[in-house]
C-alpha cells in the first residue's frame, strides 16, 4: 500500500544506507522506531552544502529535507521489510545548520511534514521540533531523526 502511495507520489526510495559510525540506523523498541539522524547523502554527496540563510537557501534546504525523510524511510523499510507495518509517525526532529539570525527552521521542515502526510496520510501528522544549529557533520545543512509507532507482527 505505502509502495503504491510512493509510486504515485513519483517517489523512489534510496538503497538504505549502513551507518558511518558507531550506531544503528534503526532500533525498534516495544513498538517504537528510532530513526538515527539522517543527512541528505545522494550518491556519496551532500548537494547544497553551508549555513541555511547564507550559501543554501530555503528552498535548497527543503530540498534537503526530504531526502532526509526517504532516507529514513528506506532504513525503517529495511528493518521492518515494509512500510505498511507504519501505524504512526510520532514526532520529527530537525536540525537545521543556521546562518547567524536565520530563524526559519519550521519553514525548512515543513517539507519534511509534508512528505511525511503525503505519503502516510493522517499516520503521517506528528509532533516536532525544528532547531537552528552552528554546526552539523560533513557540514550538511539538514539533519532529521524520527520516532514511528510500528508493528513488528509482519
Amino acid at each position: 500500500m505505502i509502495r503504491e502511495r510512493l509510486q504515485e507520489l513519483k517517489l523512489e526510495l534510496p538503497e538504505a544506507a549502513p551507518s558511518l559510525y558507531n550506531y544503528v540506523p534503526v532500533l525498534i523498541h516495544q513498538g517504537v522506531a528510532y530513526i538515527s539522524g539522517q543527512v541528505p547523502r545522494v550518491d556519496g554527496e551532500i548537494p547544497y552544502t553551508g549555513k541555511v540563510g547564507d550559501e543554501v537557501t530555503v528552498e535548497q534546504a527543503r530540498e534537503l529535507a526530504k531526502i532526509c525523510v526517504l532516507k529514513g524511510l528506506s532504513c525503517l523499510e529495511a528493518e521492518l521489510g515494509s512500510l505498511d507495518q507504519v501505524e504512526q509517525v510520532l514526532k520529527v526532529t530537525g536540525f537545521v545548520q543556521s546562518a547567524p539570525g536565520f530563524s526559519q527552521q519550521p519553514k525548512v521542515l515543513d517539507a519534511a511534514s509534508d512528505l511525511l502526510q503525503a505519503i502516510f496520510g493522517e499516520k503521517g501528522r506528528h509532533a516536532r521540533s525544528a532547531v537552528g544549529v552552528a554546526e552539523l557533520p560533513s557540514n550538511t545543512p539538514v539533519e532529521i531523526e524520527f520516532i514511528i509507532a510500528v508493528r513488528t507482527d509482519k
